[in-house]
């Protein structure tokens, strides 16, 4: 199973001419472009799917808007799986995908260092910390901004990440006192992380949908992928990475 690195090796449909310049499934691969913070579970739930299939599960992880916005210009894939609603109605409204099916939640929750050396507690804490959060137009930090203003912090971050991997890596390396990051992303690395939860953030819930797209060249190995992430198996996996039902 690979990794795509980058989303700048998504060239779009015109670039390449469609046929074989792109990752498709009618090359034994499925390509899945998904939400950064899926990359754990979706490696996880590629290898039995890859087993059953006998095809290579290829993932490009990162922004759900910039992937969106990547398939709405005709970039090259099967699957799209976003982290929010908004993000896959851009490729929705573009006409480049099937059904989109509801498969997850995730609720945010705070992220610091191993042993919470500034001893953060509450969302309060971070006045004077040094924490940072998703930008504004990503799904995570659209979350972010609606959790904090729920409880009336004005705290500022000292910077604004691409992803929400990219905001725990902040806290990982020890860059950050804190990040906000979705709880399944703590659980993801809770060797270098504690959680303090967040009370009534789940108020502020993420839903996850994946939708087949319109370019791919085996739409039905693509609706196989989409159908194992809902399956009652590929339910719990999910859960047991700490996502929550649809």
């Amino acid at each position: 199973m690979t990794r795509l690195a980058a989303l700048v090796l998504l060239l779009p449909l015109a670039a390449c001419g469609g046929g074989d310049d792109g990752a498709s499934a009618a090359d034994g691969k499925l390509t899945v472009l998904a939400a950064a913070s899926l990359t754990d579970v979706f490696e996880q739930l590629a290898t039995p799917f890859e087993e059953e299939h006998d095809v290579d599960v290829t993932f490009a992880f990162g922004s759900s808007t910039d992937l969106a916005e990547q398939v709405a210009d005709g970039a090259p894939g099967d699957v799209l799986a976003t982290a929010d609603e908004a993000s896959m109605q851009l490729a929705e409204d573009a006409g480049a995908t099937g059904e989109v099916e509801t498969f997850a939640t995730n609720v945010l929750t705070i992220a610091v260092p191993k042993g919470n050396p500034a001893g953060i507690e509450s969302l309060d804490d971070l006045a004077g910390a040094t924490w940072v959060r998703c930008a504004d137009e990503v799904p995570c930090g659209k979350v972010a901004v609606a959790v904090l203003e729920d409880a009336g912090v004005t705290a500022e971050p000292v910077s604004l990440e691409e992803d929400v991997r990219a905001t725990l890596d902040k806290v990982i390396s020890g860059e950050a006192d804190a990040g906000l990051v979705y709880a399944t992303d703590a659980v993801a690395a809770a060797d270098d992380v504690d959680a303090v939860e967040i009370p009534g953030a789940e108020e502020e819930l993420t839903s996850y949908v994946a939708a087949t797209l319109g370019q791919s060249e085996d739409a039905d190995l693509a609706a196989d992928w989409v159908a194992w992430v809902t399956s009652g198996e590929g339910q719990a996996i999910l859960r047991d990475a700490g996502f929550g039902s649809p």
